[in-house]
């Protein structure tokens, strides 16, 4: 008897192939599409993974398969797990990833679980990533193609799920992917890669932050209003004032350009203070600490080896690291200090390619030795 597989489906090329991929194993495949409340574009190549495009996508090629395909309207969860975040977390200074919540509480929560409920042996998704059993025990690795690697927005997925995730892509680049959407036919081939946060316009997140509160909707912790657009003051490491700003949430740590001071030097933004409702600057230097704190942290290992790699943004080279987590809380000192350490960000640990976990940064300094 075939197992049943159900492929969450983003009308892009990656999804469509691990579906395809998916069917010639042998597998009873069916597809499902999130409808997110997602506007598309009016730019035809700025492509939206979920937006009605994406859904159409998705359902012909669920017909070209011949597999059956559904869309589920996850809207409310949408905005009540991630969009309320996004914003309330720039409003406090922080600068969040949907696209972590997004796997941890839609995708490979709401989602799955429905998987589950329906009677599918497996939930599968188009991410480079892999699956490894060992001795009974499931792991979560790195995808082979270390460009295209997704395993830091999948930290959060359950650890007892591990064992009924496939992920078809995880050994293959994304030439090899388009290579074999072409010659299966598939007409998303060489559609263009989803850019961006799916729910942001082409506008920018600040437009967006400032049209959400705008129009009256609520977010967690700020009632109609949040700090983060409220004017104030651009002060110095030392807190003397050399200019003011439009709101925190138009800066970003690291940001030299459009600080609009000027000091007879480069100046770069070193931290956010959401509550004195500052935006700090420095100098280059300053941009760099050596010590992490986090919270939320979620593990899919037994235990963290006390030294490990750890990544703080997607793009980021692991760098070596002691770790010391305790309940939901770590204190993560770097052997070298890493620039631009920012909180809301994710830190995710890694021994060779095998993920352990991460957490959320909140906080980061130099300490000394």
């Amino acid at each position: 008897m075939k197992k049943k597989v159900l492929v969450a489906m983003s009308g892009g090329v990656d999804s469509s192939v691990a579906a395809y991929l998916l069917k010639q194993q042998g597998y009873e495949v069916v597809g499902v599409t999130m409808c997110l409340g997602i506007a598309d574009t009016e730019d035809a190549s700025h492509t939206k993974c979920c937006g009605v495009r994406a859904i159409d996508d998705a359902k012909e090629v669920c017909r070209f398969l011949d597999v059956p395909h559904y869309v589920l309207d996850f809207s409310g969860e949408m905005k009540e797990y991630i969009i309320n975040d996004f914003v309330s977390e720039y409003l406090n200074g922080r600068t969040p990833n949907p696209c972590v919540r997004c796997n941890e509480y839609l995708k490979f929560g709401k989602l799955f679980d429905y998987a589950k409920t329906m009677g599918f042996d497996y939930f599968a998704t188009g991410h480079y990533a892999r699956i490894e059993e060992t001795a009974g025990e499931f792991y979560l690795l790195r995808g082979r193609d270390r460009k295209k690697d997704q395993t830091y927005f999948l930290y959060g997925i359950a650890r007892e799920k591990l064992s009924s995730l496939l992920f078809p892509l995880g050994e293959y680049t994304k030439d090899g992917v388009r290579k074999v959407a072409e010659n299966a036919q598939l007409k998303v081939a060489q559609k263009p890669q989803s850019q961006d946060i799916c729910f942001i316009a082409r506008g920018g997140y600040k437009e967006f932050i400032a049209g959400y509160v705008k129009e009256g909707c609520r977010v967690q912790g700020h009632g109609w209003r949040g700090p983060g657009m409220e004017p104030g003051e651009i002060v110095t490491r030392e807190g003397k004032v050399i200019g003011t700003h439009p709101g925190i949430i138009h800066y970003t740590l690291g940001q030299r350009e459009g600080l609009g001071v000027a000091v007879g030097r480069p100046l770069y933004v070193s931290r956010l203070d959401a509550r004195k409702n500052q935006v700090v600057v420095g100098d280059k230097e300053d941009l760099y600490t050596n010590t992490v704190e986090i919270d939320e942290i979620h593990l899919l290992v037994d235990e963290v080896p006390e030294n490990v790699a750890a990544q703080i943004r997607y793009a980021h080279i692991p760098a070596s690291c002691q770790c010391m987590l305790k309940d939901s809380r770590g204190h993560v000192r770097f052997k070298e200090p890493q620039a631009a350490v920012t909180p809301g960000q994710s830190l995710v640990f890694y021994s060779g390619d095998r993920v352990c976990g991460g957490g959320i940064i909140r906080a980061s300094y130099q300490e000394r030795s």
